[in-house]
């Protein structure tokens, strides 16, 4: 299958998933949206009001500030990938509870293995956790990792920088530094690929062992 077709599936599939109760309150699933062949994604928590009713990531306010976001990077949405750990809007915009983000974990990790992005960013500390483990945003925002062949972003959710002005300008400064990573993670696949392959291993006749 194509990553255009199993993304169309895991979306078919999240519009009718009953994995979890997030589902009985939802009115429409948020699968994600943008480019199959994105080289970085963005992966946020849950849909919020607006999306909900739309069934599209980021379009309330916190998806304006990241459309500014990109726009500084000369990035748009039609260039990269943004989906949530959750795939439905958790009740009065609370936190996806464990359960909820086990349940959709299936649908992120069909998503990332189709588009198959050199660079993630995470947006928020439970999408972050899928990565970093029990790490602290606020102690690793805007740093780079190699984690499974890829390159992390750890970074606040554009919401915070809404709710705690003082923390815009830091999402601003981490979003600068995003051009240059997806050119590294670019040099690296690049340098993967001209890589001649190892020779294969000659295997040698077992060899009897001398007794004393």
């Amino acid at each position: 299958m194509s990553s255009v077709d199993i993304l169309k599936e895991v979306a078919a599939e999240a519009a009718v998933c009953t994995k979890c109760d997030l589902c009985k309150g939802r009115t429409k699933a948020v699968p994600g949206e943008g480019n199959p062949q994105a080289s970085i994604l963005f992966i946020g928590e849950g849909p919020g009001f607006n999306e909900d009713r739309q069934g599209r990531p980021f379009v309330g306010p916190a998806g304006q500030f990241l459309d500014e976001l990109l726009a500084s990077i000369n990035l748009k949405r039609s260039d990269v990938f943004i989906t949530n750990v959750v795939k439905c809007r958790p009740p009065n915009n609370r936190d996806p509870e464990p359960g909820e983000i086990a349940a959709c974990n299936d649908y992120l990790d069909r998503q990332i293995a189709a588009i198959n992005p050199g660079v993630i960013v995470t947006l928020g500390r439970h999408s972050m956790a899928k990565f970093f483990g029990s790490e602290k945003v606020s102690m690793i925002h805007g740093r780079a990792r190699r984690v499974d062949g890829r390159i992390c972003i750890a970074m606040y959710h554009p919401a915070a920088g809404l709710h705690q002005t003082s923390l815009k300008d830091t999402i601003r400064v981490d979003f600068k530094k995003i051009p240059m990573i997806i050119e590294q993670a670019a040099r690296m696949d690049a340098e993967s690929k001209a890589k001649p392959e190892p020779p294969p291993v000659k295997e040698e006749p077992p060899q009897q062992m001398s007794l004393f």
